[in-house]
């Protein structure tokens, strides 16, 4: 298995998404783009572009939320109000969402058994590009991937304006660094072999 799962989260924006389509489609990259509801509803557009390029979508709730510091009702309540953003923005509705990934992993057992329960796949990560921390250099953050990545890796990057700087400087070196090593960029599927 020659795959690399490059993964990002908080999207999407029309600061920052938009290049990072751009720039997966300059290396032949496909990717899975863990959504927050309310960008969603902001920015339709730029979420069925996701689509029509053939990437992958997850839920990342409706508002961003902690799930150790929300109620397993307010929790499930905001993970439904995304799912009925998408009904109502989707073009495509053939395309399912059954990815999941809790905003900062912070899950508990029982919120991930009731949206297992609803048919969710919740998928988390084992490389942290850290790229939404502003107290490490772009260098770091780009180590962060390198010294880490290996076949079959989920990696976790952020379509945001807070990892904006490291991220337009990390992603094409990660993305040619995969290219380079005869890895492939895909997005994450329920039948992926992670």
């Amino acid at each position: 298995m020659n795959s690399v799962y490059i993964t990002f989260d908080d999207g999407p924006i029309p600061e920052v998404t938009p290049w990072v389509l751009d720039t997966l489609s300059r290396f032949k990259a496909k990717a899975t783009f863990f959504c927050i509801g309310d960008n969603v509803q902001k920015h339709p557009l730029i979420y069925n572009r996701l689509l029509k390029e053939g990437h992958a979508t997850g839920n990342h709730t409706f508002n961003h939320l902690n799930g150790w510091k929300t109620s397993t009702e307010d929790y499930s309540i905001n993970c439904e109000k995304f799912e009925e953003i998408l009904n109502l923005v989707q073009d495509d509705k053939s395309s399912i969402n059954t990815l999941f990934r809790p905003p900062y992993g912070k899950i508990t057992s029982k919120q991930a058994s009731i949206l297992q329960k609803k048919g969710y796949s919740i998928c988390m990560w084992d490389v942290l590009s850290a790229d939404f921390d502003a107290s490490i250099s772009e260098e770091k953050c780009l180590q962060n991937v390198l010294k880490n990545i290996e076949p079959g890796s989920i990696i976790v990057f952020h379509d945001s304006l807070k990892a904006e700087k490291r991220l337009k400087y990390v992603l094409p070196k990660v993305l040619d660094y995969i290219y380079t090593n005869g890895l492939n960029s895909n997005k994450i599927s329920l039948n992926s072999e992670i």
